[in-house]
């Protein structure tokens, strides 16, 4: 197991070099430059280029890039805050983004393993079936659109929640984006968990257990669920990821200071320090959460350990 990991961790750092290098050459293509004003004189331009070093080749950009960031120095904003370092101003953003998606994505799996649940237990029925289209629902229509409904009804006619965020009432300003972004995983962990436990609980070592006279619940938590939880552990690591990469439209509709809302800015400005840690940092952490993945696998069936160990 522990030169499986050694391995995972070597291969994602590598990749995440390969990404950062690509993100480097396609802000290289990208028209403009984060030095728009029309005031700027072309001398005073290039004396802007050579201070911040964006004359030097790519590679070599590249690579200085890299040292900083060992450092912990991931540059400073050319446009969105003239010389503040990146790393202080994308921290409060990064973690407001990660406390409601991490939210949303504890609320979504919990509300869909017990709809998951209620669907296998009751399979066939009409409690499957509006199990089955709340989960349709919660795929097909966006978590924006959700993000308004709730805004609407809850926020504006019942007057329960502030429509917008604010951070004077953090607490329960985070609630209408947490319900809006927790339809899509509460669908997905439902669906996945259904399917699973259907299958499950038509197999032969089920029914052993069951002619042992060991009750509902303690079949459901305990032999069932464990089995079931492979493929759900597997989608809740792309899931948790892509909340946090897709809550661009949720924090521009609740007005949330969200790392979504600084990468958006920023391209806009081609403010190019601040572009390429943002997307480095969301592609860590999707490696990095698919690499939990898939060390959890081995906690959750011991065949998996043992096949890893094998390696």
């Amino acid at each position: 197991m522990f030169k499986y990991i050694t391995k995972r961790v070597v291969i994602s750092f590598l990749t995440l070099l390969a990404i950062l290098l690509v993100l480097f050459l396609m802000l290289e293509l990208m028209p403009g430059s984060p030095f728009n004003d029309e005031k700027l004189t072309a001398s005073q331009l290039a004396l802007l280029n050579e201070k911040y070093g964006l004359n030097d080749p790519v590679i070599i950009r590249f690579f200085r890039y890299v040292l900083n960031m060992f450092k912990g120095d991931f540059g400073v904003s050319y446009v969105i805050n003239k010389n503040k370092y990146v790393s202080t101003l994308i921290s409060d953003p990064l973690s407001l983004s990660i406390r409601i998606g991490a939210m949303a994505m504890v609320v979504g799996s919990v509300l869909g393993l017990i709809l998951g649940i209620a669907a296998a237990l009751n399979h066939n029925t009409w409690v499957d079936t509006l199990c089955s289209l709340i989960s349709i629902v919660g795929v097909s229509v966006p978590s924006y659109v959700f993000a308004l409904i709730l805004m609407y009804y809850i926020g504006f006619k019942l007057g329960w929640t502030p429509i917008l965020y604010s951070a004077k009432n953090a607490g329960s300003s985070m609630i209408l984006p947490v319900l809006a972004l927790s339809m899509f995983p509460l669908a997905n962990v439902s669906r996945f968990a259904r399917s699973e436990l259907i299958d499950v609980l038509g197999s032969d070592y089920i029914q052993l257990v069951q002619a042992k006279g060991v009750k509902q619940t303690g079949l459901i938590l305990n032999h069932a669920l464990r089995n079931a939880l492979i493929p759900i552990v597997t989608i809740m690591g792309p899931l948790l990821v892509n909340l946090l990469t897709g809550s661009m439209v949720v924090e521009k509709v609740f007005g949330i200071p969200g790392i979504g809302m600084l990468m958006v800015q920023s391209i806009q400005n081609n403010d190019y320090n601040v572009v390429i840690t943002c997307a480095f940092i969301y592609s860590a952490m999707y490696i990095f959460v698919m690499l939990i993945v898939d060390i959890l696998y081995g906690f959750i069936d011991p065949r998996i350990r043992v096949a890893k160990e094998g390696n």
